[in-house]
């Protein structure tokens, strides 16, 4: 059965339509309340997917991913609070038109522009994901072990200012990793006698402690949003609109799909970038930033292609280019699917399901979009704590249904209030689920690799594609490291440029 049949298959035979439009809804109502982005969305469902079929449930998390990014859009627009970070330069020219009485207009444009990236992002997804995995058969232990040093590489570019920082929080990550009997000694590690430790810390209580706990916490101390009206409804583009915002949607389409691919780029990027070419490219630069549709038009293509886009690196190379993509590895690890090059040639019903899933899933916020509305302006208008409080008990009932432990549920408060800490001490959290997620990986690899070559390191040269790795990995991190020694110069020659007195 080849791949268009198997994804036809998954959409007509099974529930993968059903959990399409689950996990959009679920997505636009989590994108739609300020703070809780698309990772901490994603992560509040992980637990709830526990004993599903692993298709259903990957593609219940990535349809959340999907209907994430378009929800951010909304209270950007309504009550100038992006709902998610990506959807920061919405917030520009998304509140001037609702000021100016268009609130319908631009939630349509934004909800148009998001269909169209997320299609040509599925697209480029299916056309790339089969030959990237085709060098899955000169895969070895070494290479491997390179691929994922080379993933450990991208904590420099997810530094936020601080490599320092990055590299502490991946430390803890790789620590969190070692947890547990050791896979091919059987040595107990770090288990301080506690039994409940012997099997490790599970990915998924420290992605949901870190992501969702962790701004959980922050939120029910943070001051309340505004309200919006309860009036609004969602205005598609007519054909003169959808041809002006059409090469803002295809500029912001074309660089999320380049952000989508590499890794540390992420949708926030992205939406930046596009935001910036769009008005460079428009036949209107002066009306961004006074309530342009092009400026909405462009980030939000950009947001929703990357959320396709991103797929790439995450299931070919098993590398997570954003938080989102890194709660959706930690669910492929739940539920048994090992990400990597040999993915597509070992499990292509998995794959190609996965992706008539996110076809259906992008095609559905058309409806959803309108749908989603309502709810979503309720939510926004709860006092702020209780909807907190309400979330924080959701999650924490959903931790204890996996294994009905109440370990698993004090681990995740655990990771929360570090992952709280974390936050308040601007240290990045996603360093430390990285290297958790590809902890195992780097470790197992390398003691196969050292034991197939006898205990020598030079089999790591010997291989053609781990030395090619290494020594990218070695370029990248001295790129990363020289970019961010060049900015601080830059701030400090900027800092110390005096002001220029005023003329009286």
């Amino acid at each position: 059965m080849d791949g268009f049949n198997i994804a036809l298959h998954t959409i007509f035979a099974s529930p993968a339509v059903f959990y399409a439009f689950a996990g959009v809804a679920w997505g636009i109502i989590g994108g739609a309340l300020p703070g809780l982005s698309a990772s901490i969305t994603m992560a509040l469902l992980l637990p709830f997917t526990f004993g599903m079929d692993p298709t259903m449930a990957i593609i219940l998390l990535a349809s959340t991913y999907v209907g994430a990014e378009y929800g951010g859009s909304i209270p950007a627009i309504l009550i100038r609070t992006p709902g998610t970070s990506a959807a920061v330069t919405t917030v520009i020219d998304g509140y001037e038109m609702h000021k100016q009485g268009k609130s319908g207009e631009a939630l349509g444009i934004s909800l148009v522009a998001g269909v169209i990236g997320g299609l040509i992002g599925m697209v480029l997804v299916v056309g790339l994901t089969g030959p990237l995995s085709r060098i899955a058969l000169y895969f070895t232990a070494p290479a491997f072990f390179a691929l994922g040093v080379f993933g450990l590489s991208l904590i420099a570019t997810l530094s936020d200012g601080s490599i320092i920082k990055a590299f502490l929080a991946a430390i803890v990550g790789l620590a969190i990793s070692t947890i547990g009997i050791d896979p091919l000694s059987g040595v107990q590690r770090f288990t301080f006698g506690s039994a409940e430790l012997l099997g490790g810390i599970e990915p998924i209580l420290v992605l949901i402690g870190m992501f969702a706990m962790a701004e959980l916490f922050h939120q029910t101390s943070a001051p309340a949003w505004d309200r919006a009206s309860t009036s609004m409804r969602i205005k598609l583009p007519n054909w003169p609109m959808l041809k002006r915002i059409m090469p803002a949607t295809l500029i912001g389409t074309g660089i999320g799909t380049f952000d989508g691919v590499t890794p540390g780029g992420g949708a926030t990027l992205a939406s930046f970038l596009s935001y910036n070419e769009a008005r460079r490219w428009s036949k209107h630069p002066e009306e961004f930033g006074k309530g342009s549709p092009e400026g909405i038009a462009a980030p939000e293509a950009a947001n929703n292609t990357v959320a396709a886009t991103a797929l790439i690196p995450t299931l070919t190379f098993g590398i997570p280019s954003s938080g989102s993509t890194a709660v959706l590895l930690g669910g492929l690890i739940l539920h048994g699917i090992e990400p990597g090059p040999a993915l597509l040639t070992k499990n292509p019903q998995f794959v190609y399901g996965l992706f008539g899933g996110l076809f259906i899933a992008n095609l559905s916020q058309l409806v959803l979009g309108f749908l989603m509305l309502p709810p979503c302006i309720w939510l926004v208008n709860r006092p702020r704590a209780f909807l907190m409080a309400f979330i924080i008990a959701l999650v924490s009932s959903g931790v204890y249904s996996v294994n009905q432990n109440i370990f698993d549920v004090l681990i995740m408060i655990g990771m929360g209030v570090l992952g709280y800490v974390m936050k308040t001490l601007r240290f990045p959290v996603l360093p430390l689920v990285l290297a958790l997620v590809l902890g195992g990986i780097v470790e197992r690899n390398y003691r196969r690799a050292v034991d197939l070559g006898y205990g020598e390191h030079a089999i790591f040269f010997q291989d053609p594609l781990s030395a090619g790795l290494l020594g990218l990995t070695v370029l990248f991190i001295a790129g990363s490291l020289g970019m961010t020694a060049l900015r601080r110069r830059r701030e400090r020659r900027a800092a110390d440029i005096p002001a220029v007195p005023a003329i009286h």
